[in-house]
């Protein structure tokens, strides 16, 4: 079903059909972002599953089938055709001057042909690595431009002649949001890689810590819809949607930032800083966007991150003139409205 900004659409701007994953609701500020410059915006969200019943019907039709397939991916391949089709079909009636596709990687040939057919321009942005997406080298041609919160496959898809080119995340600084006052360093985002181990290490040391999402959340439903019983024994909290997440952050003791096997930075990189929070982030190469000691703080070792912590706790004085530069920063070169006028200088 087509969304209802698609049906009825003003002349006296550009049409700019935004065709997003629902993850998170990014695509919120990315369409006001757009809205600002002057562009009638017509969002969609490809994988949004509207209801209960829909979501029953993915877990059975789409990832079920896919656990008991695991190498055919059935399910991931009948859910590839059913968005292509329908964003396809959306490109086709809505006819938009420009199309800006997040991500995308599931949307097969007929999508990008339909973008071919009703003349719009066309831009496409990364917020993964390619070794991730399921994306072959002709698929990427058919995407571009290209652009990606990855420096380096960035220059790899410049060197194979695509036109590719670097645009890290951003901060939405359209969200409303309300600071919550707490003494825990936090983390909000999934559990993989070291991220476990590193919370586990700060808990273990005394530090007061929670970490925020489903894969962390020790609620029936949340181990059920993970697949997964097994939670670490750190204080957890269920999943929060990105006022709410934004507000946690911003009255933390601290932030953290944790990558692990990522070459772009996250969107939290942006988010940490932007809502006025003190951020402590794995990466020195963060310095490319942010002073690090001054902005944001970097840990290079678990004792190191365990110490930054505790100086957090005990000069607040110290932790907020830093969490107050970064959002300063922040707000002067890394929100999605800056990042709108990169994208859209690609295809003028």
């Amino acid at each position: 079903q087509l969304p209802n900004a698609c049906r009825s659409v003003p002349s006296m701007s550009k049409k700019l059909l935004l065709v997003s994953p629902v993850f998170h609701g990014y695509w919120q500020g990315i369409a006001q972002a757009f809205k600002q410059r002057g562009y009638t915006v017509l969002p969609y969200c490809y994988d949004r599953l509207e209801n209960a019943a829909h979501r029953v019907e993915h877990k059975l039709k789409i990832e079920l089938a896919d656990r008991r397939d695991p190498h055919g991916l059935p399910g991931s391949r009948l859910h590839a055709q059913q968005v292509t089709a329908r964003c396809a079909q959306l490109v086709r009636s809505s006819r938009p001057d420009v199309v800006v596709t997040i991500k995308g990687d599931i949307l097969q040939a007929d999508y990008w042909q339909s973008i071919e057919e009703v003349g719009a321009k066309r831009i496409t942005w990364f917020y993964d690595e390619l070794r991730r997406m399921n994306v072959d080298e002709a698929g990427l041609r058919m995407r571009g431009p290209i652009a990606t919160y990855s420096a380096i496959d960035a220059a790899a898809m410049a060197e194979r002649g695509l036109d590719a080119f670097y645009l890290p995340l951003a901060f939405d600084s359209s969200l409303p949001f309300t600071p919550v006052a707490s003494d825990a360093v936090v983390f909000v985002g999934a559990r993989y890689g070291q991220r476990e181990p590193m919370l586990r290490a700060l808990y273990q040391a005394g530090v007061d810590v929670k970490a925020y999402g489903r894969a962390w959340s020790k609620h029936w439903w949340d181990r059920a819809r993970t697949w997964s019983w097994h939670r670490p024994a750190i204080p957890s909290g269920r999943d929060l949607d990105r006022s709410h997440a934004y507000g946690v952050m911003a009255g933390a003791r601290a932030s953290l930032n944790l990558h692990g096997d990522q070459d772009g930075f996250t969107m939290r990189t942006f988010e940490a800083c932007g809502v006025g929070g003190l951020q402590i982030v794995d990466r020195a190469d963060v310095d490319s966007l942010y002073d690090p000691g001054s902005e944001l703080l970097v840990f290079h070792s678990t004792q190191e991150l365990v110490e930054l912590a505790e100086r957090a706790g005990a000069e607040p004085q110290w932790a907020q003139a830093i969490a107050q530069a970064g959002r300063k920063r922040t707000l002067a070169e890394h929100t999605f409205a800056h990042r709108v006028q990169a994208l859209e200088a690609r295809w003028q």
